[in-house]
């Protein structure tokens, strides 16, 4: 809950769908099941990526309501990334999109130290 827009409800529901984080190998493998990896799509000269519609989809809207509430909040990381991104040129969905997944690498790898740190010897009473 440490993360910006991710409270109570919606760190309990990122528990429930994803379980351990460390039965996914990398954090792209994550990002695949999050829906959250972008799918290149290629027509004639143009190449360009569009939201995977695979995955969870309930995990997938947990992100989608991190993000948004990142780049309603103007001192979070996440409103500066999706500044950045639209000052670069994308549209605000393709802007969306990139936070989303930077959103999913950041969540995994904080439920990996979570889980890690609870499994150390340290840790338990």
């Amino acid at each position: 809950m440490q993360t910006p827009g991710i409270g109570p409800v919606l760190a309990a529901r990122l528990i429930a769908r994803v379980g351990r984080a460390s039965r996914f190998p990398t954090a792209a493998a994550f990002a695949n099941y999050t829906g959250t990896a972008p799918v290149e799509i290629a027509s004639a000269d143009k190449s360009r990526h569009r939201l995977s519609r695979s995955g969870d989809r309930q995990l997938n809207s947990v992100l989608h309501t991190i993000a948004v509430v990142q780049i309603r909040m103007p001192n979070s990381p996440g409103h500066a990334y999706y500044q950045r991104k639209v000052s670069e040129g994308k549209t605000s969905k393709e802007a969306k999109r990139c936070l989303k997944r930077r959103l999913a690498d950041h969540i995994w790898k904080v439920m990996l130290a979570d889980e890690r740190r609870a499994q150390s010897p340290a840790a338990t009473p």
